[in-house]
């Protein structure tokens, strides 16, 4: 589980090396003098059994131990540092033991990077400085009301992941019955597209500022999955001339690639809103 945290963590938002670069308030139990092992280190500190199988002249097999350290991604930070992926590592490593049914799933790093970022970006200092703390309170608030798309078992359920595209299609029928036909008719099933932009609460579709304006009017809802819904139907709405036109491979390319630049992420809103009345 830890090298899985550590692998996602250190790719958080690749666009940008906020993430790779030093956090101005450093755990000082893990950084100081007489401090304990940072997750990092454990990972660092791995050892990969593998063996190797040979056969001499005679045909006598001969198998051979071989032991390789995992490799880093990044160049880790002087002693004293840590990065702001490592404080997320920390977050989601705490995260997944205090709640074993659920544990940790590639993605909850997504959910998380943008709350990290908020909070170790404010420009109070005094907030800036406890941003690791507020971050882990306000995933573990987000996550208690969006775990259910997690949890693979729930998936074809009402309250899953599969629940949710069940509306998302539902309401695209009721808003544009002629673009919902067009994609029963390729088969473009939501589950290629729609289930990273619900899972993720579209983390993953747009820029990091413009994923921050989305999720301040999805917060701003009494239950932010419903709002999300009218959000990812407005984006196939917008994309309608085009998905009316295109064939399957383009189409299935334009939903899985969003055309952020050409859509600005206030005329994505602002379509979600009249969908709301």
């Amino acid at each position: 589980m830890l090298l899985q945290i550590d692998k996602d963590c250190r790719r958080l938002c690749p666009d940008f090396n906020f993430f790779q670069c030093a956090s101005k308030h450093p755990c000082s139990r893990l950084c100081g003098k007489n401090s304990f092992e940072t997750l990092r280190k454990r990972v660092e500190q791995t050892v990969l059994q593998s063996e190797s199988v040979s056969r001499n002249r005679l045909g006598i097999t001969n198998m051979s131990a071989v032991k390789r350290k995992s490799s880093s991604e990044f160049v880790p930070l002087p002693d004293g540092q840590e990065a702001h992926w490592e404080v997320c590592e920390r977050i989601l490593f705490v995260f997944a033991k205090l709640n074993t049914g659920l544990g940790y799933i590639q993605g909850m790093n997504e959910i998380l990077g943008p709350i990290y970022y908020t909070f170790a970006t404010d420009p109070d200092t005094e907030c800036e400085e406890f941003a690791e703390a507020d971050s882990f309170f306000c995933f573990t608030t987000l996550m208690s009301e969006i775990r259910d798309n997690f949890i693979k078992t729930l998936d074809d359920s009402q309250c899953g992941i599969g629940g949710l595209m069940d509306q998302l299609m539902s309401q695209l029928k009721e808003q544009d019955p002629t673009l919902w036909h067009k994609l029963q008719e390729q088969d473009l099933k939501p589950q290629f597209y729609a289930f990273r932009w619900l899972t993720l609460m579209l983390s993953q579709e747009f820029p990091l500022p413009d994923v921050i304006r989305i999720w301040d009017s999805l917060f701003s809802q009494e239950k932010c999955s419903t709002f999300l819904i009218k959000v990812a139907c407005a984006m196939l709405l917008l994309l309608k001339d085009d998905l009316l036109r295109g064939d399957f491979p383009s189409n299935m390319k334009l939903v899985q690639n969003f055309p952020y630049s050409t859509f600005d992420v206030q005329k994505v809103l602002k379509k979600a809103v009249e969908i709301s009345r």
